[in-house]
């Protein structure tokens, strides 16, 4: 793990909101010219870099004079529209000393639930990189909603982790790193050098939320990183303002925590669908119909299907969940939700004689099947 940055051709970096803000003081223009001149450093050694960037919510409240984080939904957009302006600026300023170009990239959930805005977002992201410029991506949150919102830019450096394939996750925060416990209360507690992401443990160990500034937590970057480990990336959580931690990483050292991906790569297919934070419905399958999609790699036949949920088209991705309700898979459904409600609890043989029609035996194909 030591060298994996050193090793990784395409990193994705994500600085939150109390580095990039200096704590809501307002934007720290020598930090983030610090990361700028490391970033500059990176591309010199034949890196693709992507930079994702909380801080214009932050921003906005400094400029508009919010003291605490506003709740209204209204409020946050109006922050972030405000914020934005000024973080744009600062970027471009600081890159361009480095003769580096860099693009403003807002994305909200719904840009990468939808098949065809996902591939959109992929081949513009590689199209920049192409010409040699920084993308900075941003969660859009001047138009977000509950419904479509990422949460955290935690969540979103993974997701776009995967959707760039990236080698590397590099999570800059106002923290060491992950200890088994937390260190203000427990001096007993032990730093976290290097450990498998996706290990529940790891989840156990990390905190709650962050600071009144930023909407993320220790716990938001270990999920991330179980997140990212999903197509293959590796993530490493350090303090921002260590000294050159960028161009130190990419030298070998050892900073922060490091969680090593173990899991095989999806295929792009299979990402986008495990990416999905919200599905279009769910169907609630019977014990060996779990045995068959989840223990021997099947597809999901119909017969298998006991409880239909929400309303969906055929093409739209669904949740498989178990009799006790536990999500067991995702996947792209072969029919609509009325369609599989007919059609539930019956062989596919009877699938003409119910619908008419028959579009695949299966509900879900096991190439278009993701597990959880």
């Amino acid at each position: 793990m030591q060298d994996v940055i050193q090793k990784a051709k395409r990193l994705i970096v994500k600085v939150g909101s109390s580095l990039v803000t200096n704590d809501g003081r307002g934007l720290d223009h020598a930090a983030i010219a610090k990361w700028a001149a490391q970033i500059a450093q990176l591309r010199s050694l034949g890196k693709e870099v992507v930079l994702v960037s909380s801080g214009a919510i932050a921003e906005g409240m400094q400029r508009l004079g919010f003291e605490r984080r506003p709740t209204g939904i209204h409020h946050l957009q109006a922050c972030a529209a405000v914020g934005q302006m000024g973080l744009a600026q600062i970027y471009e300023t600081s890159f361009s000393a480095h003769r580096l170009r860099t693009a403003q990239v807002l994305l909200t959930h719904a840009d990468l639930a939808d098949r065809e805005r996902y591939l959109n977002a992929r081949s513009t992201l590689f199209t920049l990189l192409q010409f040699g410029v920084v993308p900075i991506i941003n969660e859009n949150d001047t138009v977000v909603t509950d419904e479509i919102k990422f949460g955290d830019n935690d969540t979103l450096g993974a997701l776009v982790a995967n959707l760039i394939d990236a080698d590397a996750l590099i999570i800059l925060t106002d923290q060491k790193g992950l200890y088994s416990a937390d260190p203000r209360s427990n001096p007993d507690a032990l730093f976290v050098h290097e450990a498998r992401a996706g290990d529940a443990a790891l989840e156990a160990m990390a905190g709650g939320a962050g600071s009144a500034i930023g909407r993320g937590g220790m716990l938001t970057k270990i999920l991330a990183a179980k997140r990212a480990a999903t197509s293959g990336a590796h993530t490493v959580i350090a303090w921002g303002r260590e000294d050159d931690v960028l161009t130190r990483l990419a030298a070998g050292e050892a900073i922060g925590t490091r969680l090593a991906a173990q899991t095989a790569q999806l295929t792009a297919r299979k990402q986008w669908m495990a990416d999905h934070l919200q599905t279009a419905g769910r169907v609630v399958l019977d014990d060996g119909a779990v045995q068959k999609v989840t223990g021997e790699g099947k597809s999901l036949l119909p017969v298998g299907v006991v409880e239909v949920s929400g309303e969906f088209g055929r093409g739209a991705v669904i949740t498989c969940v178990s009799a006790s309700g536990i999500a067991v898979a995702r996947g792209i459904s072969n029919y609509t939700s009325s369609e599989t409600r007919r059609i539930m609890r019956r062989p596919s043989s009877e699938i003409l004689a119910i619908l008419g029609f028959v579009e695949e035996p299966e509900l879900i194909h096991r190439d278009n099947l993701v597990l959880l």
